[in-house]
């Protein structure tokens, strides 16, 4: 027997070598409720030796190669599904409460533009947003763009941004981080508005978006210059500050009169512009005003919840994401008189509009 016929007896071997059912689900990767269901359809040939069954690994591989098995392993999209692109699998883990922020780090080559400006949220958890709540090629709505990531979790999750941004350098290095960072004409499939929301919002179609989500000025938390702002900010000499405009929230002096704005203006007009049965999810996180304590997610909540939508419709309330930050630095805040906290995570606030 040569060396190449003694190869092929070998193969011939390991091919039809056989391994029991609990090695065979290991090598599938299922449970033992699918893998029983396979066996139950016929997919696999259940060989009896000595009282105990065995399967073929060559029939294994070759049954792991099919379509079937593709879509028992990763699932199928429900034909009732009007919501995502998402299978079962990858839907469940996405009705968790809480998700970990995931960014790229200061360091890396696409984070220069986003860390210009002085409230920037990551592309990639907006991204789990998007694909949860959005199919490829629906259309998202952002009043309060800044530098794009909205935008660029759009592009490169396939669906379309209209992003409404105030501040001309904001705007301009958005249409620039697409460019350079997604890929040479990439912003011209989204839509770039530099203005007012309170202004340009009113100009949206009713029903013609698909899903907002936005994180909010938060009030004008940036322009008091705390230690973490004095440490990571300016001492790097980059932007405390959204802009000089008396149009910037940011720069709106009272709180009730700023959430007013915010509720009426931006959030229940972006609310009439979405379709029926759509959702909006607001991300913001609660802050100190000198010594008071300041739960700007629960004022947004008992503001929106069941508000009556311009045009006809209600919100109402789904639930609350915790976008937890864990890579924070703590600062010694109150330290060692009183206990202030560390706020390290934000909400996600997610509304549906409704008919009354």
């Amino acid at each position: 027997m040569n060396a190449e016929t003694n190869m092929l007896s070998m193969t011939d071997l390991q091919h039809t070598a056989l391994i029991s059912g609990n090695k065979a689900m290991q090598l599938l990767e299922l449970s033992r409720h699918s893998f029983e269901k396979v066996v139950k359809e016929g997919l696999l040939t259940v060989i009896h030796e000595g009282g105990k069954k065995y399967y073929q690994i060559g029939e294994i591989e070759t049954f792991m190669k099919t379509d079937t098995y593709q879509e028992l392993v990763n699932g199928v999209v429900d034909a009732r599904n009007n919501l995502n692109d998402l299978t079962g699998k990858d839907w469940l883990p996405q009705t968790k409460s809480f998700f970990y922020q995931k960014g790229l780090g200061a360091n890396h080559p696409e984070a220069q533009i986003e860390k210009l400006h002085p409230a920037p949220y990551s592309f990639q958890d907006i991204g789990q947003l998007v694909i949860f709540f959005t199919k490829q090629g629906m259309n998202v709505l952002d009043p309060f763009g800044g530098v794009g990531s909205t935008a660029k979790a759009c592009e490169v999750n396939g669906r379309i941004c209209t992003s409404i941004e105030l501040s001309p350098v904001w705007h301009e290095l958005s249409i620039k981080r697409l460019e350079t960072e997604v890929g040479e004409g990439s912003s011209k499939k989204h839509h770039f508005i530099n203005g007012d929301s309170c202004e340009e919002l009113l100009k949206i179609a009713s029903e013609s978006m698909d899903f907002m989500v936005t994180s909010p000025p938060y009030w004008g938390i940036l322009n008091k210059q705390d230690q973490k702002v004095k440490k990571n900010r300016v001492a790097n000499n980059l932007e405390t500050k959204y802009s000089e405009s008396e149009k910037d929230l940011g720069n709106v002096e009272n709180y009730d009169e700023f959430l007013e704005i915010l509720v009426n203006k931006v959030f229940l007009q972006c609310a009439r512009t979405l379709k029926y049965g759509k959702y909006m999810a607001i991300v913001v996180s609660d802050f100190r005003d000198k010594s008071e304590y300041i739960s700007f997610h629960s004022d947004l909540i008992h503001e929106l919840n069941k508000a009556g939508i311009p045009g006809g419709g209600i919100l109402k309330l789904q639930g609350t994401k915790i976008l937890l930050q864990n890579h924070k630095s703590l600062l010694p805040y109150g330290y060692p008189f009183a206990y202030v906290e560390n706020i390290h995570h934000q909400y996600v606030l997610i509304f549906r509009k409704e008919k009354k």
